[in-house]
């Protein structure tokens, strides 16, 4: 008996034209699918290219240029890459500040939110003026917010040195102070607490009550419950806080510059020459030195490379963040 291989019955196979009708019906069908869910995704996909994709690629193609936002820009290789990081004085001394406040503040601000909150959650009566009077410092304004914290530090003036002086305590020099003026930005944050507290507040209520009681029958003191019930529950929360808390503080801008301003003596209007970091460039950070340099010195291209590394810095502390999060937040497993 002959055996043909390959052979195809009658009416089955690719070359029936109700298994092609099909097929070509379900490509139609996926086809519709990707261009409605690329319907709806549109608008992100225009915002992420407009507002994130394009000025990131273009931020890296100018840190090769010579550009002063003005004429033509000119390829000079690793010329600015360079200067920034061998011949421009302020930008070691700028990232040290710019990390020093991201260890220290966000950790600051993360415990002492954390705290507040908890406390907070505890009291029986008055809380509802305790949250108001701890969130509204957070809705001023930054720039009234950091002027009005400098008078009331201002060594000379300041209520806050009078009061330390009566007591018979040091009258520390505060923002006009290379060794305090980072402690006292750090304590303006600190101040301007109420977002952390409330995100806290939000999540410590939402803890299930029938796990503190049962921890309270094990026996489990407050230090065993908050370690075992309260942060495993909360940790999605810590890890937001602290992520947004070091993005958030790379591109810390604003407070620095007026508080140095005004302790500087500097809070009018244009005209009075100022070069951030005062005083002794103890208050640079990396966010200024983009403006000092692309929008006062003109040189669009060293600016860029300092954007960019801010960009890095950010990208590498978040990643690191998001992948040792075991290391202090509830293992998931």
């Amino acid at each position: 008996m002959a055996i043909t291989f390959g052979s195809r019955t009658p009416g089955s196979g690719p070359t029936d034209p109700a298994a092609l009708s099909s097929q070509h019906a379900l490509r139609g069908k996926r086809r519709r699918e990707a261009a409605r869910n690329l319907a709806f995704l549109s608008p992100w996909l225009i915002g992420f290219g407009v507002f994130f994709a394009y000025p990131l690629i273009s931020t890296v193609y100018f840190s090769f240029m010579k550009y002063d936002g003005f004429s033509a820009p000119v390829f000079t290789g690793l010329r600015n890459w360079d200067y920034v990081l061998n011949h421009y004085p302020f930008f070691w001394q700028g990232l040290r500040n710019t990390l020093w406040l991201v260890a220290v503040m966000v950790t600051l601000r993360v415990v002492f939110g954390l705290g507040i909150g908890l406390l907070i959650t505890k009291v029986k009566t008055g809380a509802g003026f305790f949250r108001t009077a701890f969130y509204l410092p957070f809705l001023a304004p930054p720039v009234a917010a950091t002027v009005a914290f400098a008078f009331l530090l201002n060594p000379g003036t300041g209520p806050v040195d009078h009061l330390l002086g009566g007591l018979g305590l040091p009258q520390p020099g505060w923002f006009t102070d290379p060794g305090w003026s980072k402690p006292a930005l750090t304590m303006l944050a600190m101040w301007g607490i109420g977002d952390l507290m409330v995100i806290f507040m939000a999540a410590l209520l939402d803890v299930p009550k029938e796990q503190y009681e049962a921890a309270e029958l094990d026996g489990a003191s407050a230090l065993q419950r908050f370690r075992f019930v309260t942060l495993p529950n909360i940790s999605p929360i810590v890890m937001f806080a602290v992520v947004t808390g070091v993005i958030q503080t790379m591109q810390y801008y604003t407070q620095a510059i007026v508080a140095g301003k005004v302790a500087s003596g500097i809070i009018g209007g244009s005209g009075q020459p100022f070069e951030p970091g005062y005083p002794q460039g103890s208050t640079w950070t990396l966010p200024q030195m983009v403006y000092n340099l692309g929008f006062q010195r003109f040189d669009t291209g060293s600016a860029c490379v300092i954007a960019v590394i801010l960009f890095a810095i950010s990208m590498a502390f978040t990643s690191i963040l998001l992948r040792r999060r075991s290391g202090f937040l509830a293992n998931e497993d």
